[in-house]
């Protein structure tokens, strides 16, 4: 209370205290900032969808429920009897490039995601000088400075900029090698992989939501298990799970399988596999089987699960369709050692058979004609943009894997490119089970300017709206309210977010308002660049980014922490 001298109470501030108490006493309304009403809940708990409203004060839900009598509010929507439900979580994404050029993050706004997470196998910190420079040295049509050193400097960085999603991230497996041990083929020693785990500590502090590895591409693809059984319990000290593409999604996945299990379960931590697949026809069978692995590995207690994107290619780099010793050395040693003849005839041997000790996607493709080229760097060679492979090889009058070589070697990059790998059957098969979440696997993206100087996967503008389209409101692999159960609480369970993915009182206000009868996805190979359809409103921690289909403008996205951040 304030008090006069003397001790007694103003009799001003006493008459407002007095008013106060009686409105309590009698059910004074409660003040919105904003009251969504006229909708269809599903608040992500699998249960059935109900008529009701949603109240949005500071950033947080006020109130939910069936009737929000009394309350006011500054500003309502009316949802129309659409679908409101918590914004979408995209468990992993490329956005961070995208983001620095456009923080709008369009082509996932569009689709209802509100929270964008990073850091598959490689993150944007801890970085080294040397690494800070390659990063520099190898960027592509997006070019920016980096002012940061540490994970949580970069998602800072991000925020300060200002975008529209939520941005988290795990830390890289292969991000810290790099900072340690450079790009050495070889087993870290035991005072470099002690500083390993400390990097690890610090970007769990900082925010990171646990360790990520990417097993099949250099300099990761040269992590032992034990290596990353030491990453995955440092930052299982302070909450924090492991994420990984498997070591193998061919000829040895299930093998690749239960590298990631007995990770998981030695470190005592949450474990999910990346973008769930049996990659090449021969390999189709075995998708079963690893749902099967999963299965079993929860019933026996452990915490695994697994994320998906939506379509049969997925996309990487040609270095996928080449030995992992060829790239020993970083970007400059790969393409030194390519510009060898020697050298590359054995490498263009090993790319037409099955990988012994490594990830072969050209091979498990089948063809060089399910190979599509969709990213380049060199401007010389931006129109083979959607060619396929053969198509360039035949122009070039050499083989696949020479064309292959050769592109590396004058682009200087990787060489983006699409592979058809995965069955329909298998596709379903994934998406239809009750622990797997989505992700695009992709940036978020805008079709204009930068982004239309080379090709993406059409999952960068699909992936999601996909899911709820094709697969729930048509092939029905899963209820709807099931549906967003895995879009949003799932996730955010998983690696333990605070008060996100859900609808209850006091969480963020990530808010998506849909149509379930016209959501879908219109992107395609041919036209990557194309909108879905079928999302009307999104809201990012109560503030309206999208707007009967049109961005606002608005960029309120923070920074989503992971339990070891010492700001709690």
């Amino acid at each position: 209370m304030i008090r006069q001298p003397g001790g007694r109470v103003s009799r001003s501030v006493g008459i407002l205290l007095c008013a106060l108490w009686l409105a309590a006493c009698q059910g004074a309304p409660q003040r919105a900032d904003l009251l969504i009403e006229n909708g269809f809940i599903i608040d992500g708990r699998g249960g059935e969808p109900y008529r009701g409203a949603v109240a949005v004060a500071d950033g947080r839900v006020l109130a939910i429920g069936p009737r929000l009598d009394g309350m006011l509010a500054t500003r309502t929507v009316d949802a129309g009897g659409l679908v409101v439900a918590p914004g979408f979580i995209n468990v992993l994404s490329w956005a961070p490039d995208s983001l620095i050029h456009d923080g709008r993050g369009l082509s996932d706004i569009r689709q209802g995601v509100t929270l964008e997470i990073f850091g598959e196998g490689d993150s944007y910190g801890p970085l080294s000088p040397a690494a800070r420079s390659e990063m520099l040295a190898t960027q592509g049509d997006i070019r920016y400075d980096i002012s940061w050193t540490t994970l949580g400097g970069f998602l800072e960085f991000l925020v300060a900029k200002g975008v529209s999603p939520n941005v988290a991230s795990f830390v890289g497996a292969a991000t810290v090698r790099v900072h340690e041990v450079g790009y050495a083929n070889r087993a870290p020693t035991a005072a470099e992989l002690a500083r390993m785990q400390d990097l690890v500590r610090d970007a769990m502090r900082e925010g990171a939501l646990g360790v990520g590895s990417a097993l099949i591409y250099a300099p990761g693809a040269y992590a032992k298990t034990e290596e990353l059984t030491a990453l995955a319990r440092a930052a299982g000290e302070l909450g924090g799970g492991y994420i990984s593409h498997l070591r193998s999604e061919t000829d040895r996945l299930l093998e690749a399988l239960d590298e990631l299990i007995g990770i998981a379960r030695d470190a005592g931590v949450h474990g999910e596999v990346h973008h769930l697949k049996a990659a090449g026809l021969s390999n189709w069978p075995r998708m079963q089987v690893a749902i099967e692995r999963i299965e079993a590995a929860r019933t026996a207690g452990l915490g695994i699960s697994a994320n998906m994107y939506t379509y049969t290619a997925g996309a990487t780099g040609l270095d996928a369709a080449m030995p992992p010793w060829v790239q020993e050395g970083g970007l400059e040693g790969w393409i030194e050692r390519l510009r060898d003849p020697a050298i590359a005839r054995r490498v263009a041997g090993e790319m037409r058979a099955p990988g012994r000790d490594w990830e072969n996607l050209y091979h498990a493709a089948g063809s060089a004609d399910r190979v599509v080229l969709i990213g380049f760097k060199n401007e010389a060679l931006k129109p083979l943009t959607g060619q396929t492979l053969a198509e360039v090889a035949r122009a070039r009058g050499m083989s696949p894997e020479e064309a292959a070589i050769a592109l590396v070697i004058e682009d200087r990059s990787r060489v983006e490119a699409a592979y058809f790998l995965m069955s329909e059957e298998n596709v379903r098969l994934g998406l239809s089970q009750p622990w797997v979440s989505i992700e695009s696997d992709e940036g978020a993206l805008a079709p204009e300017g930068v982004f239309l100087a080379s090709s993406n996967h059409p999952r960068a503008y699909g992936s999601f709206a996909r899911f709820l389209g094709k697969y729930v409101r048509e092939e029905q692999v899963a209820t709807l309210p099931d549906a967003i159960r895995r879009l949003t609480r799932l996730p955010a369970e998983n690696w333990k977010l605070r008060d996100r993915g859900c609808l209850d009182r006091g969480c963020h206000a990530d808010i998506v308002i849909f149509d379930p009868a016209t959501i879908g996805d219109q992107a395609t190979f041919e036209q990557p660049h194309r909108f879905a359809t079928g999302v009307r409103d999104v809201f990012v921690n109560g503030v309206q980014v999208l707007e009967k289909g049109e961005h606002t403008g608005a960029t309120p996205g923070q920074v989503v922490r992971g339990p070891g951040w010492t700001g709690w």
